[in-house]
């Protein structure tokens, strides 16, 4: 398998430091408020990786940490009158809700930064004996980073560049614009704990070294997140914890791309902040989870309704294609002694094998997907041959395919509904988002099934096209007329 690793700008073969065992630290959410697109498709694209190498063999022990003391929970918690800890356990127990909506696996371990502090601490104390930190008159602690010679190497920042645009905030102690803090000496109102440069609470940047270090052995096998962790927060992440510990902090350094909405940078100044919950209430999750992984995990990825809706008709077309597979494996027709044409095998395979190489190379889901639909429509092909769909050589495929499709689905996340349960659940979606009235439609279908037997055409005719302009599209079966959203 190839990764592609920010540290070094190149895809490189992965293979874990400790024999078959992944250890994985990916950055989670400040939690202050509900989960936005771009929080779900970070936690997808990683739950899609831990889930992929988990199949070929990997046993992988996932870390994702919760920011549950910081500016904006504080912030947040003073508008609303409650406490910090009353603010993050809400947005904490929000984001397992909706990543449990999406499918997302929970990592096997989930730490608070304000369970970890004698662990910050811990390492401030090891940054200023070795001179990499420095306390000030108000309490704070500060990382030199010119004392740090690899500084900027994860970013490609140049230190010179960066001190031109850096200044110092009146009050702030620091001995050179560059320097972050890694402790905030206590201010009024705000949350605090006891330490050896008297009261103060973390920085952001020390609490992922405190606890990557604290649940995996060092240095991680891949650290994970957003592009937008690559700086400050990540590469603060590794000078401070290479200068303590003097090992790496991660051997791979793995970014998801940017979500835009329609082509602009999402801002809630915009007016186009979007969340996981506003997307939900118009459709299906796992049409959401398709189409975060459209596109390849470092691509910006552009949220839009028609992007969406593409998303929703491919995956019904899966489902409806599963169907199929279903009805056919279940049916008691007695099957046909004959072997499935060695061309058609030849191709599945084929499909099967480039599918393999689209995950190993670095996760390409996009085209996994493509090689998906690929494989369904194969099947789809032998389901329409009326000289093939009932032979021996047809069933043993169509059971391969099944297994072949849980075994992707499982790494993908998708397609492991009965197609039955999907497809009703994803027409609710549309009927709801329509805002169809399902007794008007029922009505009027009941009055077209009325005109035909009578055989008034013309009626029967006309209530079809008014159910069309609804959106809605009739069809006749030998049990009665059924309907769908268009």
């Amino acid at each position: 398998m190839q990764l592609y690793n920010t540290l070094t700008r190149k895809k490189e073969p992965f293979q874990p430091l400790r024999d078959s065992h992944v250890s994985m630290y990916v950055c989670g959410i400040t939690a202050y408020d509900y989960c936005h697109i771009g929080h779900a498709r970070s936690a997808v694209v990683f739950d899609v990786l831990v889930r992929y190498l988990r199949s070929i063999g990997y046993k992988v022990t996932f870390v994702r940490n919760f920011t549950d003391v910081d500016d904006k929970i504080i912030a947040r918690a003073a508008r609303e009158g409650v406490d910090e800890s009353t603010i993050a356990e809400t947005y904490i127990a929000a984001f397992h809700e909706d990543m449990h909506r999406l499918g997302v696996v929970q990592a096997d371990v989930e730490p608070k930064a304000t369970e970890h502090i004698l662990d910050m601490i811990e390492i401030c104390q090891k940054l200023i004996q070795k001179g990499h930190a420095y306390a000030t008159a108000d309490g704070s602690v500060y990382f030199r980073v010119r004392s740090f010679a690899p500084y900027g190497q994860l970013s490609g920042h140049n230190l010179d560049d960066l001190r031109s645009g850096a200044r110092v905030e009146p009050g702030e102690g620091k001995e050179d614009p560059l320097d972050f803090a890694l402790w905030k000496g206590a201010k009024p109102q705000e949350p605090s704990w006891e330490s050896p440069w008297g009261a103060g609470r973390p920085g952001w940047h020390i609490e992922c070294s405190a606890m990557s270090e604290r649940y995996l052995p060092l240095p991680l096998d891949i650290h994970g997140g957003g592009q937008d962790l690559i700086f400050p927060h990540h590469e603060n992440e590794a000078a401070q914890t290479e200068a303590a510990t003097g090992k790496p902090l991660a051997r791979f350094w793995v970014h998801n791309g940017f979500v835009q909405i329609d082509a602009e940078k999402m801002s809630k100044s915009l007016g186009n902040f979007i969340t996981i919950r506003d997307i939900l209430s118009q459709h299906h999750p796992e049409t959401l989870r398709l189409f975060l992984l459209t596109k390849h995990y470092r691509s910006p990825l552009d949220y839009t309704r028609a992007a969406m809706e593409e998303a929703e008709t491919a995956l019904r077309r899966a489902y409806l294609a599963k169907a199929a597979m279903e009805e056919a494996l279940g049916s008691t027709k007695s099957w046909t002694e004959a072997p499935l044409p060695a061309e058609l095998v030849v191709e599945a395979t084929a499909i099967e094998t480039k599918w393999d190489e689209a995950m190993d190379d670095d996760l390409n889901t996009a085209a996994a997907l493509g090689h998906t639909f690929a494989f369904l429509r194969l099947v789809l092909r032998i389901l329409e041959d009326k000289a093939l769909r009932r032979t021996t050589g047809a069933r043993d495929f169509l059971r391969h395919a099944m297994e072949r499709l849980e075994g992707w689905g499982n790494v993908l996340g998708i397609l492991l509904r009965p197609a039955a349960q999907f497809l009703s659940e994803v027409r609710t979606v549309r009927i709801q988002r329509r805002g169809i009235d399902t007794a008007a439609v029922g009505q009027l279908v009941a009055e077209r099934q009325e005109a035909r037997k009578a055989k008034d055409f013309a009626k029967a005719d006309a209530l079809r096209e008014k159910l069309a302009a609804m959106g809605v599209t009739v069809q006749d079966t030998p049990n009665g007329p059924t309907w769908d959203v268009d």
